[in-house]
């Protein structure tokens, strides 16, 4: 089986540079050991690479095509290919003081760091401290050199699916693959990472996801969706706690919410209740008040009237008396008058 352009594959290899013999690069940890090269923060083990996309220098990406599988080879890359001719433009020359007035006492061999006014970061190595001159060489330091891969195809994946959990462990090696979710179409792949926000750093988690895309549409998928996406990784931590307390409102069962309104419902009826009895308590209260008001006046009414009638009345009487009196009087005159005799 001979691999092609565009194949997931699975690949050991070595790298050194051919006028010396010095291992720069290797899959296997013990050679890393040896070397003295070993990292411990490193990942070793057989790398997972799509051929052709330039996940391996393109003097070697280029020769892995037409390997077969299972098969060891020896890849020679040539400077243009591997880290570059060696530039004398980038060799500068840089005065002591400057490197002291920094703290920095140089000395050959010294790898340094320094920063353009453009802001980029350059690396490079001390070659020469002399007459107060200091000469830097910002060239890679396997620049010009000749490279010698050794190389095996341990794997060709086929699976759609193993190929996309292959590539996502090259741009995010620490990520548990068996916690993502893959749905694969023809032309159409979703990567779902929603189990993993408490593991991942968010950044990290953009970065991988900006650079898979790459990966994915380099072997062919043309629509690919990630959840969450980048858009909604990179939302400010306001506008994302207000998605996810609309999310939760809308979740809630129908049941539920039904039942808090009919008890918000209740509650309130109960209040207008309440104060509609309190209201026409007031009321009351003010009637009665305005009842014992006018009883109150009435009764002094009615006393000042009966005291006016007595009065009255007494007097009428008195009066009768008299002129009766006088009447009986003038009677009985007339009366005596009449029995006298009337002479002869």
């Amino acid at each position: 089986m001979k691999v092609q352009k565009g194949d997931v594959i699975r690949l050991h290899y070595t790298g050194k540079v051919k006028e010396t013999g010095e291992i720069f690069d290797t899959t296997f940890e013990e050679v890393a050991k040896e070397a003295g090269i070993y990292n411990e923060k490193g990942i070793y083990g057989p790398v997972p690479i799509a051929v052709g996309a330039g996940h391996v220098l393109s003097g070697l990406d280029e020769q892995l095509e037409g390997l077969e599988v299972g098969k060891k080879y020896e890849i020679i890359v040539p400077p243009e290919k591997g880290f570059g001719k060696r530039d004398p433009k980038l060799i500068k020359t840089f005065t002591l003081g400057q490197f002291r007035r920094q703290g920095i006492y140089p000395f050959p061999g010294m790898p340094i760091e320094i920063e353009t006014e453009s802001g980029r970061k350059l690396k490079g190595r001390v070659l020469t401290v002399s007459g107060g001159r200091v000469r830097v060489d910002f060239n890679h330091p396997y620049a010009g050199k000749h490279l010698v891969y050794e190389v095996e195809v341990l794997e060709k994946i086929e699976d759609p699916i193993e190929k996309v959990k292959a590539l996502i462990e090259l741009r995010m090696p620490n990520v548990d693959k068996e916690k993502v979710i893959i749905e694969v179409g023809e032309k159409d792949v979703s990567v779902d990472f929603g189990q993993l926000l408490d593991e991942i750093d968010k950044n990290t988690l953009v970065l991988g996801e900006i650079l898979l895309e790459s990966d994915l549409k380099f072997i062919g998928y043309e629509e690919i969706t990630f959840k969450p996406s980048v858009d909604e990784l990179l939302k400010p931590p306001e506008e994302e706690k207000e998605v996810i307390e609309l999310e939760e409102e809308v979740s809630e069962p129908l049941v539920e919410k039904a039942e808090e309104e009919a008890t918000e419902e209740k509650v309130e009826e109960k209040v207008e209740e309440e104060t509609k009895e309190e209201e026409k308590a007031e009321e009351a209260e003010a009637k009665e008040g305005e009842k014992e008001a006018t009883e109150e006046k009435a009764k002094k009414k009615t006393k000042k009237a009966t005291s006016k009638k007595t009065t009255k009345s007494t007097k009428g009487r008195k009066t009768r008396r008299t002129t009766t009196k006088k009447t009986t009087s003038k009677k009985t005159k007339a009366s005596e008058k009449k029995e006298e005799p009337k002479e002869e």
